[in-house]
């Protein structure tokens, strides 16, 4: 796996994939500046995000879960200090389809956690995560 990452002007970068997919990525805004793109630790709890979701809906699905919809909300705390590192990261899924059960949900959260999402799994050496769930009905 690589990326790329080029200079466009004050803080701005432009970040592309080996697959060709690009990303807009910039630091602090210029006093009245308009922020183009999340920054890069932004991205880090972007992919968090996505990483752990599409092993929520995965594992829903073998246990014949009708998932219609999954949110993922990521919550973060920095160290006050450089490096700014996460010390805190919350991730909270709202699972929404037809007739779920609690427990297939349940389970599909804690074996992402703790066995599949390489991000969360990757993050949490450096900081606590913790996990959190509803279910919704479609």
């Amino acid at each position: 796996m690589q990326v790329t990452s080029k200079w466009l002007d004050n803080m701005c970068f432009v970040a592309t994939t080996e697959s060709g997919h690009s990303v807009v990525m910039e630091g602090s805004a210029a006093e009245g500046g308009v922020k183009r793109g999340p920054s890069p630790m932004e991205m880090l709890l972007l992919g968090v995000a996505g990483c752990s979701s599409i092993d929520v809906v995965l594992i829903a699905e073998k246990q014949r879960q009708q998932v219609v919809d999954c949110q993922a909300t990521v919550t973060a705390k920095r160290a006050e200090t450089t490096p700014k590192v996460f010390t805190d990261i919350h991730i909270h899924f709202k699972v929404i389809g037809h007739d779920l059960k609690e427990a297939a949900i349940e389970k599909a959260v804690q074996m992402s956690a703790e066995k599949y999402c390489s991000a969360s799994i990757m993050l949490g050496k450096a900081a606590n995560i913790t996990h959190s769930f509803e279910v919704a009905p479609a």
